[in-house]
């Protein structure tokens, strides 16, 4: 069997889901997803001169040689990874159709029949579907969430504040300028509004949900502790990505002193990325983004590091269907993983853009497919639905 050929469209979802097919001459189509980005569906596109012709279930082999051609264009981080982080995807979909067994047995062995998954919240919501940055609307979206049955559920922190934000006349905030944290500090005041947020998503949803934080990378190590600490009582699973992503050591030192565990990993790419990341024991649960990271079998070794350190795997993910399952392919087979992450609670087709078994969540977990190759195929009527602007289906 042998690649003829390599296409790439963009999704409009609630982020711009890249989408990739990979034909071959036995008539066996695999499909992958990369994270989003500008120039990553042209970098797959381009890639194609150098798949066509090799054997797909080659998988191992095709990404490391790409990896090494590709070297002098920034294949250790950044839109190439992402991009061959999608083709990759494909190519284990291709492998384990050929060979007629799921993805996750050409992986390893299944430690997790179903995935546990996390919901992303972002913040309340008015009924227009507006943000509401208020206590109140945190926990009515908190509730409404966890209506649906997800039993650990994320809301954002690096949001505004009644400290922050010019006031209803228009006249500046009396507090500080009207700019979101550009000098990644908090005042006392904002730190007790934020806490005051996380406050009333416990008090929506009690004891037993778990309630992940996300900071977005926002703050410096003095204010980011000082946060940790004014949210320790309501016991969060996390604190993801209190500092920039570029100073692990930062990062590192408020984990040491952190009541909280601390998650991140979204910004890193590569196992090689995370290794420092790991070995210095910079955080306390780990966070790749499988479509952007380098892949399923990147994932895996960045797994196989974290477990010498005791460290548990929550993946980042805002994708699709496509990559969200192949997510789950992997999680099935790190035995130290905690949940995945699910960022569309608001596409009211997320589940359709795929065809077979609805819906695809059910009470707060995904089932890992046993059908061959990833076990969904795209619905392509919705893929052209919901083209995004300027995008011809699968060029």
């Amino acid at each position: 069997m042998k690649i003829t050929d390599v296409r790439a469209c963009v999704v409009r979802g609630n982020f711009p889901w890249v989408l990739v097919k990979v034909l071959t001459d036995e008539g066996i189509v695999g499909v992958g997803e990369a994270y989003w980005g500008i120039g990553v569906r042209d970098i797959i596109v381009r890639l194609k001169p150098h798949l066509v012709g090799n054997d797909p279930t080659q998988v191992d082999w095709l990404m490391h040689r790409l990896m090494r051609f590709l070297s002098g264009s920034g294949s250790q981080s950044g839109t190439v990874v992402t991009a061959l982080s999608g083709i990759e995807i494909a190519l284990w979909d291709i492998a384990g159709k050929a060979l007629g067994v799921p993805v996750w047995k050409l992986l390893g062995s299944k430690f997790h029949d179903r995935i546990r998954i996390y919901c992303d919240c972002h913040a309340g919501m008015t009924p227009d579907g507006k943000p509401d940055y208020t206590p109140e609307g945190y926990a009515e979206r908190a509730r409404q969430v966890v209506a649906k049955g997800f039993t650990a559920i994320k809301f954002d922190l690096d949001v505004p504040t009644p400290y922050q934000n010019p006031a209803d006349d228009g006249s500046p905030s009396r507090y500080r300028v009207a700019a979101l944290y550009l000098n990644r500090s908090l005042s006392n005041a904002e730190i007790r509004f934020l806490a005051e947020l996380v406050a009333a998503v416990r008090k929506a949803v009690g004891e037993e949900v778990e309630v992940a934080l996300d900071c977005h990378w926002r703050f410096n190590t003095r204010d980011a502790l000082r946060l940790a600490e004014a949210v320790a009582p309501y016991k969060p699973l996390w604190l993801e990505d209190p500092t920039p992503p570029e100073n692990v050591d930062a990062l590192a030192e408020v984990k040491r002193a952190s009541p909280v565990p601390i998650c991140t990993g979204e910004n890193h790419y590569t196992a090689h990325q995370f290794r420092e990341l790991i070995v210095k024991q910079a955080c306390d649960i780990v966070a790749p983004d499988i479509p952007k990271v380098g892949g399923l079998r990147e994932t895996q070794k960045i797994a196989v590091l974290a477990d010498l350190y005791y460290l548990p795997l929550a993946p980042h993910n805002v994708a699709s269907p496509i990559a969200t399952i192949a997510a789950c392919h992997v999680c099935a087979t790190i035995p130290h993983f905690l949940a995945l992450e699910f960022h569309a609670i608001d596409v009211p087709w997320w589940d359709d853009l795929v065809v077979g078994e609805k819906p695809l969540l059910r009470d707060g977990f995904l089932k890992v497919p046993d059908a061959p190759g990833l076990g969904v195929e795209l619905n392509e009527e919705i893929v052209r639905a919901h083209l995004a602007e300027g995008e011809e289906f699968f060029a």
